[in-house]
């Protein structure tokens, strides 16, 4: 068959059809238009390469690259002392073993005050002064002790000589000399009584010469240390031992650190064991003690007890109602493999695992038990040998690799 116009028939038009689809095929295939048939044969080439690659791999294993590696840092798994400790919390609080109640000794209205809360006194510092009726009453004895005295001196040896012309007996001599006696224990006794009061030889010398009473009683603190109460104030009047006391001084060269402890800590603990406080105020040192106290019962409500240390504060920088955290050695140290704890990773099921490595290169995640910590390390127990080689920075990302690998 023939067509008008066209010298073509369709046998020769078949034949161009097929040599088209034969060409469109082949340049398909060359210059990727055929998508299908490229990715069947990148399928086949992974069928055949990948499980090679998972059977060489040990698993649980991850491989990093040059610059991965910079940021995990590999050490040598070692032994390390870890003591035997136990922990607790407390608040730091006043020696009440070396507080001081001042109260005045005798009666009286307060006329001066030389210190206020907080200051830091030494032993025999004037506190506070009162006007003192007993002071006021010794001391115009002692002037009168001390005229009688001079009296009585006098006419002994006005009669001393009287009787070397025997114008007077041995009897009346005899008199003087008891007199003059008795005025010197008076004397004494006075001058004993205003001492109590905190008056020197000296003042005492000056009342007498000048015949002036000086009622000012002087109150010194009993002992070195700081002022923590002051319930004084001028013209109050005080009593011996009539609380509140005036003031209150506490030597602060050592403090106390309480803590409640649970109930089966208890048998830990024992009168003297050595004890690390620290405070938040200073978080890079630690402040030495030992255990002084112990209670004898258990809280029936918290079922904890109570556990008393003195700490040593030679510098003064502990505060009462600091809050603390302590550490009693309760044993002998163990040496024991150790990571730091950095190389320590926490699984979702509870577990704990490090990474260890052969190369440097390769790291395989190992399960291992843990114990205690000291200084920023953990106790190994188990899961892994000395000498090995793991990751001690930077395990959290290598578990993380993993994770995302296997997804």
């Amino acid at each position: 068959m023939t067509y008008p116009g066209r010298n073509i028939t369709v046998g020769a038009a078949v034949g161009l059809a097929v040599l088209s689809f034969v060409a469109g095929g082949f340049f398909a295939v060359k210059y990727g238009n055929a998508p299908r048939l490229e990715s069947g044969v990148a399928n086949a080439v992974e069928s055949t390469e990948s499980p090679a690659k998972a059977q060489n791999a040990p698993p649980d294993s991850v491989e990093l690259s040059e610059s991965q590696l910079k940021g995990v840092k590999v050490e040598t798994i070692e032994r390390r002392d870890f003591p035997i400790e136990k922990s607790a919390v407390g608040s730091i609080d006043f020696n009440e073993d070396l507080l001081t109640q001042v109260f005045t000794p005798y009666p009286g209205r307060i006329i001066g005050l030389f210190a206020k809360i907080g200051d830091e006194v030494k032993k025999g510092q004037l506190l506070f002064t009162i006007d003192s009726p007993d002071l006021l009453q010794a001391s115009s004895t002692l002037i009168s002790a001390a005229a009688v005295l001079q009296l009585t001196t006098k006419n002994l040896a006005r009669l001393k000589s009287l009787y070397e012309t025997r114008a007077i007996s041995q009897k009346d001599l005899e008199q003087a000399i008891s007199d003059q006696q008795t005025a010197e224990g008076a004397l004494r006794a006075a001058r004993d009584s205003v001492r109590i009061f905190g008056k020197t030889d000296a003042e005492m010398d000056r009342m007498i010469a000048e015949r002036k009473v000086d009622p000012t009683l002087v109150v010194p603190s009993p002992i070195s240390g700081r002022i923590t109460a002051r319930n004084a104030s001028p013209g109050l009047y005080v009593q011996p031992g009539n609380p509140p006391a005036p003031f209150t001084v506490v030597d602060i060269s050592t403090m106390w650190m309480l803590a409640n402890v649970a109930e089966s800590d208890a048998p830990a603990f024992k009168v003297g064991q050595e004890v690390k406080v620290s405070v938040l105020s200073f978080p890079n040192r630690t402040f030495s003690g030992h255990i002084t106290t112990i209670s004898s019962m258990v809280d029936p409500t918290t079922r904890r007890m109570l556990v008393r240390s003195e700490i040593e504060d030679p510098k003064h920088e502990l505060r009462a109602g600091m809050f603390a955290n302590y550490v009693i050695t309760t044993g002998a140290p163990e040496r024991s493999l150790a990571i730091p704890l950095d190389g320590v990773v926490r699984e979702g099921d509870g577990t704990m695992s490090v990474w260890v490595t052969a190369d440097r290169r390769r790291f395989t995640k190992r399960i291992v038990t843990v114990g205690l910590q000291n200084e920023g390390y953990m106790q190994l127990l188990s899961g892994i040998q000395a000498g090995e080689l793991a990751a001690t920075e930077g395990a959290l990302f290598l578990s993380n690799a993993l994770a995302i690998a296997s997804r």
